[in-house]
């Protein structure tokens, strides 16, 4: 696939935000950033630490934020607006209201009809990032990874005004998709989403997964034994995107509705 306008964009903007400036211009461009954006840093190092913008996006928490240990409570994976949620219509997910998306386009295809059909049905819950929020994700509970597919694509904003306008956006963008198994054996999906500016995620147990680059082809990579705990970092956005969780009927008893905003750790589901 060539690569779309929004992701050179994006990469000539990860340039600057990557690049290490002189001391006191870079506290300016820090110090700058988190006023007009309106940064929240009470748990955060300050702005002046970060040698470079991007290293202020991915910023890491001063000390671990609590969560509960309750193996039945799914917990948020990152701090977010939740943009839409709720039960799947058949195979049909919203991205925002009236405006739907098809579960077996966003999965593509390195997933199999019976993979899909699974999720017939089920729950979806959208997790907005804005430029302002922590940009790192956790994992929502305790589980395996079997597969994650990396597909390439654009890198359209994903904020409101967008997802109102153009019609399948998140089907449309450059994604990773994780297929993860619960202690029960029941599946779900983890889809991270690009977007506009950076236009980079980073896969922590994987660092073969490369975003905005030169590929051509859906890429995907199978995991034996791979097994991560509720509340563990496992990579970021270096921009603001969005988190897609999806799944099987009979797993999850959402605990959250659209418009919300959610921190990592609140609990926004119930295994049930």
């Amino acid at each position: 696939m060539k690569q779309h306008i929004t992701s050179i964009v994006s990469k000539y903007f990860g340039l600057f935000a990557s690049k290490a400036f002189y001391p006191w211009f870079q506290h300016i461009v820090n110090q700058s950033y988190v006023s007009l954006m309106g940064l929240d840093m009470s748990e955060f190092y300050a702005p002046s630490s970060y040698h470079t913008l991007n290293k202020l996006f991915t910023r890491r928490f001063r000390e671990p934020r609590n969560f509960s240990s309750n193996k039945s409570d799914f917990i948020s994976p990152c701090d977010a607006y939740i943009s839409e949620c709720g039960d799947l219509d058949g195979d049909i997910a919203l991205q925002i209201k009236e405006m739907s998306y098809s579960i077996s386009e966003l999965l593509g295809e390195h997933f199999s009809k019976a993979d899909k059909a699974r999720l017939t049905s089920g729950q979806f819950m959208n997790f907005y990032l804005s430029p302002k929020d922590y940009h790192r994700y956790h994992i929502p509970i305790d589980l395996k990874i079997i597969k994650a597919v990396h597909i390439p694509g654009k890198l359209y904003p994903v904020n409101n005004s967008s997802l109102n306008k153009r019609l399948n956006l998140f089907v449309e963008n450059e994604r990773i998709v994780l297929a993860c198994e619960t202690e029960e054996k029941k599946h779900f999906y983890m889809v991270l989403i690009g977007a506009l500016n950076v236009g980079k995620m980073q896969i922590g147990f994987d660092h073969k997964i490369q975003t905005n680059a030169s590929i051509k082809h859906a890429q995907s990579y199978e995991y034996e034994n791979l097994y991560l705990q509720k509340g563990e970092d496992f990579g970021c956005f270096e921009m603001g995107s969005t988190v897609v969780i999806i799944s099987e009927p009979g797993l999850l008893e959402l605990k959250i509705t659209p418009g919300q905003t959610v921190r990592f750790g609140q609990n926004v589901s119930k295994l049930i």
